[in-house]
């Protein structure tokens, strides 16, 4: 048996719907923070502070202390991935999703560490944890600058 008759009807029933119009704008995203871990640190291992680079290849090696590295995606307590913000002039908003640029690095699959390759200058990295949603946990958790000069 053959059921040519059904496609004239679904087009004929999208035909007769009621186009939709939305007259309210959409509602902004709310993001739920994760809580983090109340000793949580994370921080910069190499380079150190003050370092002078060189050339400009620069390994950059990341620590976590009081919570573990989850991938983007993955929803998993006391856990979260690395964002690394090179040069950034603000911080960026603390209950939104980091943005990705070349300011604010993501490394979402769960990596902990990188290479960089920078230009002869004066450079300030830091580390903010996301969460799976790439937003930074409740309270952030954030390492402190590291100022380094690339010659």
């Amino acid at each position: 048996m053959r059921l040519y008759w059904i496609v004239p009807l679904f087009i004929l029933a999208a035909c007769q719907s009621e186009p939709q119009v939305t007259t309210e704008p959409e509602a902004e995203t709310e993001y739920v923070r994760s809580q983090s871990a109340e000793d949580a640190v994370v921080y910069i291992i190499t380079p150190e502070d003050g370092d002078v680079v060189q050339s400009g290849i620069v390994n950059v090696k990341f620590g976590l202390f009081g919570m573990g590295v989850a991938p983007a995606g993955i929803e998993f307590p006391n856990s979260g991935h690395h964002h690394l913000l090179v040069n950034p002039a603000d911080a960026p908003a603390m209950d939104m999703p980091i943005p990705t640029d070349s300011v604010h690095i993501h490394f979402g699959l769960g990596q902990t560490e990188t290479t960089l390759e920078l230009s002869p200058g004066t450079y300030t990295l830091q580390l903010l944890l996301g969460d799976y949603s790439h937003t930074p946990h409740d309270p952030p958790v954030m390492s402190e600058p590291v100022t380094i000069t690339v010659e």
